[in-house]
């Protein structure tokens, strides 16, 4: 009995040991750099946990954990580490820089690259895939809202134009845009829009450079703001530049093959469009030779009676103002006018007044659902003297 109950007590004791053993126990300790300066804010975490803590202003943690747990310290620009947690409960750390945070490289003037914390000017830069994620017509249009400076003004137009200025215009009267260079070549990115089609009027925009862009092709965009980053390209970058760099085929004993699907789906929101009056027509007042001063005289189907009112009490034909483009004209009441259905030989109207009534349709009326379909196909491959890459969109 005795020795039953010396088993016992040895088994009993076992136990307790381990339950000590796996109870928590609080961690403390220092985090400081490679000059034994303290880092306020460094994330202590237990590996494979969402269990952590940070250091204070002093570097000092504070943190419960188990004996065999592993403690996570990490910080931004210098390098992760793993301490695992033993019968000590102080723990010292100090974090090494990261090289690899560091020495980010960027693509500069002439393709040369460079540290970019070895930069005295300012350069931001754009990962391809933000460009070629949800592609657009123009790819230039998708770097608004992506570099800090950078002013994007589509057209608007499908296809058409697009301004790009870096830290504002530069010049009253001269070309204000940004110079892009593709892979060391620069390219001119102006257009040739008459004054009268970008003042609203007359004209097309047959858009510029920048729409031949296939945002695929893009691997990066970095963008050299002011003189001292564009030295290197002369006068022509005093507006800033950006610059492209292409995806390049790599090494490979198959031909590596990329397939690109967009498709996209427009609603027109009504709610924005603009509201257009149905109640008078062409016209600005009543000023014009009919006697309400709405319409002009004018003898169109040929019967002679004069264009105006004679003795006999004849009414001479009625035309709307054809030239006006204004709509506070006489008001829409079914009267028999000669409009612009009546001048073209073509039409089964020729010669003929029609009810003056306003337009079934207006310019809403175009509106309707839209689609865009966007397909690429790229092949890559090398050896070890050469690289291709062959891309159509």
């Amino acid at each position: 009995m005795r020795t039953k109950f010396k088993v016992f007590c040895t088994l009993l004791s076992v136990l307790f040991s381990q339950l000590l053993l796996a109870q928590e126990s609080e961690i403390t300790g220092t985090v400081t750099d490679n000059n034994n300066l303290p880092l306020p804010g460094v994330n202590v975490v237990i590996k494979d946990t969402s269990t952590g803590t940070q250091t204070d202003f002093d570097g000092n943690y504070s943190i419960q954990a188990q004996t065999g747990d592993v403690l996570v310290f990490s910080y931004v620009g210098l390098k992760t580490v793993e301490y695992p947690v033993t019968n000590n409960t102080t723990i010292d750390v100090v974090l090494e820089p990261d090289s690899a945070e560091l020495d980010e490289v960027v693509v500069t003037a002439l393709g040369i690259e460079r540290e970019k914390k070895s930069l005295g000017y300012a350069t931001q830069e754009v990962d391809g895939s933000e460009v070629s994620d949800v592609p657009t017509t123009n790819f230039a249009n998708a770097l608004s809202g992506k570099v800090a400076g950078l002013r994007i003004n589509p057209s608007g137009t499908l296809g058409g134009s697009t301004n790009t200025v870096i830290r504002g215009n530069a010049s009253l009267t001269g070309n204000n845009q940004a110079l892009y260079v593709i892979d060391g070549t620069p390219i001119d990115n102006s257009n040739n829009n008459t004054s009268s089609q970008m003042s609203g009027a007359g004209g097309y925009d047959y858009g510029n450079a920048a729409t031949d862009i296939n945002p695929e092709d893009i691997k990066s965009i970095n963008v050299l703001k002011g003189a001292a980053a564009t030295a290197l390209y002369g006068a022509r970058a005093s507006n800033g530049v950006i610059i492209i760099e292409t995806k390049k085929g790599q090494k490979n004993t198959d031909i590596g093959v990329t397939i690109s699907s967009t498709l996209m789906a427009s609603q027109v929101n009504e709610n924005t469009l603009p509201v257009y009056q149905k109640r008078y027509g062409a016209g600005y007042g009543p000023y014009y030779t009919s006697e309400d001063g709405y319409f002009n005289f004018y003898d169109e189907n040929g019967d002679n009676i004069p264009d105006d009112f004679n003795a006999d009490g004849q009414v001479p034909d009625l035309m709307t103002p054809f030239t006006e483009d204004a709509s506070y004209g006489g008001a829409f009441d079914g009267q028999p006018i000669f409009q612009w259905n009546s001048i073209y030989p073509q039409l089964d109207t020729y010669q003929q007044a029609t009810p003056w009534r306003a337009a079934e349709n207006d310019p809403n009326s175009i509106w309707e659902g839209g689609t865009t379909a966007i397909n690429s196909v790229a092949l890559s491959g090398g050896t070890d003297k050469s690289t291709y890459r062959l891309s159509v969109t």
